[in-house]
C-alpha cells in the first residue's frame, strides 16, 4: 500500500490502524481497507513536524520551554509498499461497512476529546497561580473570569461524561457512547478551550510574550536587573513567577497549543463533521410533532407521537443487536 498521513502521538504507539476516513462507493473498493501496523514496520517513513517555539529546548536550562518534562510530538506518515499480513487485515473490500466503521471511530474518538479538560484544569490552575504571584487574586473581575474558565471546562467534560452514561452495549459486550452527545463533546472542544486561552492570555498579561530568556536571567550582570524589576509579590521568587507565565504561553501558543487549541479544533474531525453528524442524529421531525402537539396545531395522534418517542428512546438505550 501507498499513502500519506498525518497522526497525533504515532512515534510513542507501538500500532498504527489505518482504515477510510470517508463513505466509500462499490468504485472505491480498493480503498476500503482496515489494518493494524507495528510503527517499526518496514516501508514507513516518518517526517517529524515542526511546532512554534521548539528550538527552546535544546538551548539550556528549563525555564524557556515552558513545560519542564512534557511535550507532544505529530509526524507525517508515509506509506511505501507497506505488508499487513491477513491477521492483521479486519476489513478487505468491503465498501458497505465503510461508513459504519467511520461513524463508530469517530464517536469513540469524539468522546476521547474530554481528555483537553485535564489540559484545561491545568491551565486554569496556571491562570490562578499568576493572578496569585501577581498578588490580584482576590479582584472580583480575576475570580469572575476563573469561575468562567471552570464553566466552560466542565461543559466540555460533562457532555462527554453524559455521552459514556448514555452508551449502549453492542452485541460483542463493547459499549458505543451516545452519537449526538459525543459529538456534541467534540464540538464544544472545538471552542471553548480558545476562549479559555484567552481568558487565561488576559489574566497572564503582556509580560508573557515578552520577558527575556533564561540565558538573560542566569546573566551576571542582567540577571540581577531581572530579578529587581520582574518581581511580584515579594515572597515569591521571581523565578516562579517567570516559570509559570513561560507554561500560559507554552500551552496558549507555544508548544502545547499544537495539542490543546489547532489540535482540538481538527482533531477527529473539523467542526463541520461534527454539525454533520449532530444533523443526522437530531430527530427534528419528532421534535416538530411534539411542538405541534402541543400547540394544538398537529394532526398527529398522540398515540402515534407515544410510539414514536418509544422508538427514539429503545435506539438510544436499548443493546445494539447487529
Amino acid at each position: 500500500m501507498k499513502a500519506g498521513t498525518r497522526q497525533t502521538g504515532c512515534l510513542n504507539s507501538h500500532w498504527l490502524i489505518v482504515m477510510p476516513t470517508m463513505r466509500l462507493e462499490a468504485a472505491d473498493k480498493d480503498y476500503a481497507i482496515v489494518g493494524a501496523i507495528p510503527v517499526d514496520a518496514a516501508g514507513i517513513t516518518y517526517i517529524y513536524g515542526r511546532q512554534s517555539c521548539d528550538t527552546r529546548s535544546t538551548e539550556g536550562g528549563d525555564i524557556d520551554a515552558g513545560n519542564a518534562q512534557f511535550a507532544g510530538q505529530e509526524a507525517m506518515i508515509i506509506f511505501e509498499d507497506v505488508f499487513i499480513p491477513n491477521e492483521h487485515v479486519f476489513l478487505d473490500g468491503e465498501v458497505e461497512f465503510a461508513s459504519t466503521l467511520v461513524e463508530r471511530f469517530t464517536c469513540y474518538h469524539r468522546r476521547s476529546y474530554v481528555c483537553k479538560t485535564g489540559v484545561g484544569d491545568v491551565l486554569i490552575g496556571a491562570a490562578a497561580t499568576i493572578a496569585d504571584y501577581n498578588g490580584v487574586e482576590r479582584a472580583s473581575h480575576i475570580r469572575d473570569k476563573l469561575v468562567e474558565m471552570t464553566h466552560l471546562n466542565e461543559t466540555i467534560y460533562g457532555t462527554g461524561i453524559a455521552a459514556s452514561h448514555q452508551g449502549i452495549k453492542m452485541k460483542s459486550g463493547a459499549f458505543l457512547p451516545d452519537e449526538m452527545l459525543a459529538n456534541v463533546c467534540k464540538h464544544h472542544v472545538t471552542r471553548l478551550p480558545y476562549e479559555i486561552g484567552r481568558l487565561a492570555q488576559d489574566l497572564a498579561g503582556g509580560l508573557m510574550v515578552t520577558l527575556p530568556s533564561e540565558r538573560e536571567l542566569r546573566h551576571e550582570k542582567i540577571g540581577p536587573m531581572i530579578e529587581k524589576y520582574l518581581k511580584g509579590r515579594a515572597e515569591i521568587a521571581t523565578e516562579d513567577r517567570i516559570r509559570i507565565l513561560r507554561l500560559v504561553e507554552n500551552m496558549t501558543l507555544g508548544r502545547n497549543a499544537v495539542g490543546y487549541l489547532t489540535e482540538s479544533m481538527h482533531g477527529a474531525g473539523s467542526p463541520q463533521a461534527q454539525r454533520i453528524q449532530i444533523a443526522r442524529s437530531m430527530q427534528i421531525e419528532l421534535k416538530k410533532e411534539l411542538a405541534k402537539a402541543l400547540a394544538g396545531i398537529s394532526s398527529t395522534t398522540r398515540a402515534e407521537i407515544e410510539n414514536d418517542l418509544s422508538t427514539y428512546m429503545a435506539r438510544v438505550f436499548a443493546p445494539v443487536t447487529n
